[in-house]
């Protein structure tokens, strides 16, 4: 079987339902051939190809049958395309003997193989024609409006005709769909036709005696699936074998990489507990379903074949949830290690960060990276219910959307970013660049940290598609403007690309509040503070928080503290750099060498510097439990995170949180590459990539008088408590399920007006 078909209003038409089934049929059936026949030209079919839910067509012929490729690698077909291009002048020779006829406007459009303008009929004149003959050109006016000069005898029909006669193809065995008078050409060629529901009336009058053209009432692929069964070239059940699975109970699923506990293995037994760790979204997230509210969290569980039986669902605190399910993709650990510890952190890591020097790409694993994908996108399947809403998290999960939205139509699908995004320009080295975008563009909405972030992923998206920008926003006063590197004055709020509107937000995560103040107030926290006091014995200190990491800065913030040093030999005895380095997992070797140079870095200086009873840096490279971190937090005078490049940072935010709560005036000097650097608007800023300033923050730090320490900090923290954790849960939530998200992202981001004509 042989579909050929035009792809806006037709292929690219109907109801979700309908374009579902019929993309499945086709990916499903090993006897179906695809073919796209359309006036686009190649260039302009790009994004289509890359959006994962449409099947790649085995053809594609453009530029009104000018261009006929294969659509794998977009090769010519020969000898077609020879005998066309033999046929063609020249783009400048037709132009420039078009130019004078002032009715006939250029369109500035992606072509070959033809020149397009737009005209009424009553343009294309004698003389017209007869400069087109003299080219040996053919004319074909459109739509009223569209006139394509291309060469004598090239059409989407006889194209298609002889596409048909290279491959061998039966001429019983072709169906051909279209909706507009362009379309005509391919149905007068002796195959069977459909003009799906809504076609140009020009072009239903034009085929209306034709016995083997089929006139259906659904559009666009709800159309093509009439014809389909009204011809009997697939039977009913053949068609319904296509449709998306059976919707599940789940009103809200959270699609997260980890599990909301952890899985412990006891003498050869997997145990669940409760985290260990303290990220703070897993509870966050939980609360939404603390209502009873079904609901289901996706994640994955390394199953092995000793463990016996794979638990595909299990309880969450049900007591507690007693709706909500943990709904487990069973992955092996090779699974794990390739798609989460290797691909994500070589290849995605790296370029979401600006490091595209550090990336490497495997094809390999970016086939092992869709298959996971995938799986989670089934499973989610599954648990959603009809209309229900999914929210899926960050990077490792890019592929899902597409995923998703080819098996449930019907799901409102929120994505949250939870790293950086970075430029176009560094974001377009990715090979598989345009999946991605075309994956995340079947979200409904997608959040970002900030508002630069969300216009990364703006020029990202008109890089790879056509784009329109329908609502922008001032960023101010919620967010800095042009007062650190990652500010930005006006924030794009929803787009619409590839027929498909997409909501956009800046969520920057916020902390728990509440909760860091109970661990403050505990009895063993409090001795610990009393403890790391004593050790410190009254001397400053300067606290540095980070996972080991090469976008952290580590290193840079060393040598500028061995300058601090070097000339203000005054400091010497009062003041501590307490270097609080956490270690990557155990298969990460990437960071070995890392480790190596901030090793070298801290015993040189501690060797040139140290004292009987000082030593100038004291490094930890271990994880601390939360609480001693809070504690950390409480006797730091100055907390210095300095990372190269960064989504948010959440230290930055537990700092503030502790002086805050604690009403003390500590000093935090923060890199302008964080993210949270546009909303902490009272932080010392420095620029990382400047060793020179990293040295003259830290030392303004160290002499910033008590009453402006006083108040930067207030400051800090009225932003930190009042854009807690929770707030940015319901912010973001309230503006997935809002009409106009735009109204919904901030409460303090206003509206952009419109641009005044004085300038």
């Amino acid at each position: 079987m042989f579909l050929a078909t035009d792809l806006d209003g037709t292929f690219l038409g109907g109801d979700a339902a309908s374009r579902t089934a019929l993309y499945r049929l086709i990916t499903r059936d090993a006897d179906f051939q695809l073919a796209f026949v359309t006036g686009r030209g190649l260039e302009s079919v790009l994004p289509i190809l890359s959006d994962p839910t449409i099947p790649t067509p085995d053809y594609i012929i453009c530029d009104v049958g000018a261009t006929v490729v294969t659509g794998e690698d977009l090769h010519p077909v020969q000898p077609l395309q020879a005998h066309i291009d033999a046929r063609w002048p020249g783009e400048q020779a037709v132009a420039d003997a078009f130019a004078h006829f002032t009715r006939l406007e250029r369109q500035e459009i992606p072509q070959q193989r033809r020149c397009s303008y737009f005209c009424g009929i009553d343009a294309v004149t004698p003389t017209v024609r007869r400069r087109a003959r003299e080219l040996d050109c053919d004319l074909i006016h459109s739509a009223d409006r569209y006139l394509d000069v291309l060469p004598a005898g090239v059409n989407k029909g006889s194209t298609l005709r002889a596409l048909v006669k290279h491959l061998d193809i039966p001429a019983n065995e072709v169906l051909v769909a279209g909706d507009t008078l362009n379309d005509e050409a391919m149905m007068r060629v002796g195959y069977k036709a459909v003009c799906v529901g809504g076609s140009e009336p020009a072009l239903l009058a034009a085929t209306n005696s034709e016995v083997e053209v089929h006139h259906a009432k659904a559009p666009g692929c709800g159309g093509i699936l009439e014809a389909l069964q009204h011809f009997r070239m697939i039977d009913r059940k053949r068609a319904a074998a296509s449709e998306y699975p059976q919707a599940g109970h789940a009103r809200l699923v959270m699609v997260y990489h980890r599990l909301p506990y952890d899985e412990v293995r006891v003498q050869g037994k997997v145990e669940r507990r409760r985290p260990a760790s303290p990220n703070g979204i897993i509870p966050t997230l939980l609360s939404f379903f603390s209502g009873g509210q079904a609901g289901s969290w996706i994640a994955w569980s390394i199953h092995q074949p000793k463990d016996g039986p794979f638990e595909a669902v299990t309880p969450i605190q049900p007591r507690r949830y007693p709706n909500l399910v943990a709904a487990r993709v069973a992955l092996t650990k090779r699974d794990v290690d390739i798609f989460y510890r290797t691909f994500s952190k070589e290849a995605f890591w790296p370029l979401l960060h600006t490091f595209w020097e550090r990336a490497t790409f495997n094809e390999d694993h970016w086939q092992v990276y869709l298959r996971v994908n995938e799986a989670f996108a089934r499973r989610t399947a599954e648990e959603a219910a009809k209309g229900a809403t999914v929210w899926i998290h960050d990077y490792n999960l890019w592929m899902v959307p597409a995923y998703l939205r080819s098996l449930r139509p019907d799901l409102k699908i929120a994505f949250f970013h939870h790293t950086h995004f970075p430029s176009a320009d560094i974001f377009n080295i990715m090979p598989w660049r345009h999946e991605i975008i075309g994956s995340l563009l079947h979200c409904d909405y997608i959040g970002f940290h900030i508002p630069r972030q969300v216009e990364n992923f703006v020029d990202a998206v008109r890089c790879a598609t056509p784009l329109k920008v329908l609502a922008r926003v001032h960023c101010a006063p919620r967010f800095m403007t042009y007062g650190c590197a990652v500010g930005l004055d006006e924030m794009t709020t929803r787009i619409q690309a590839d027929g498909r509107v997409v909501g956009l937000g800046a969520h920057p995560v916020g902390v728990d509040v509440k909760n860091i103040a109970g661990i403050l107030k505990e009895p063993a926290t409090q001795t610990l503070i009393q403890q790391l006091r004593s050790e410190f014995k009254g001397r400053r200190v300067i606290l540095s928080l980070e996972r080991l990491d090469y976008t952290k800065g580590t290193l840079a913030k060393l040598l500028a503290f061995e300058r601090l040093l070097t000339e203000h030999p005054e400091l010497h005895a009062q003041i501590t750099l307490a270097v609080v380095c956490v270690p990557a997992s155990a298969e990460m070797t990437i960071y070995r060498t890392l480790r190596t140079q901030i090793d070298q870095a801290v015993g040189r200086i501690n060797g040139r510097f140290s004292r009987l009873d000082w030593t100038p840096i004291r490094f930890f490279f271990r994880s601390l439990p939360f609480s001693a971190v809070v504690a950390h937090y409480a006797v730091a005078d100055v907390m210095w995170i300095t990372p190269l490049r960064d989504g948010l940072n959440l230290v930055a935010k537990e700092y503030v949180a502790v002086r805050g709560i604690e009403e003390s005036a500590g000093v935090l000097v923060l890199s302008e590459f964080a993210g949270v650097a546009a909303e902490l608007k009272s932080a010392l800023l420095t620029n990382p990539h400047d060793v020179n300033d990293l040295y003259e923050k830290i030392l303004r730090a160290l002499t910033l008088p008590t009453a402006e320490a006083t108040a930067r900090m207030r400051t800090l923290f009225d932003i930190v408590s009042h854009h807690d954790l929770r707030r940015w849960g319901r912010e973001f939530l309230a503006a997935v399920r809002s009409d106009s998200p735009e109204k919904a992202v901030v409460s303090e981001v206003q509206p952009a007006a419109a641009p005044s004509k004085a300038g």
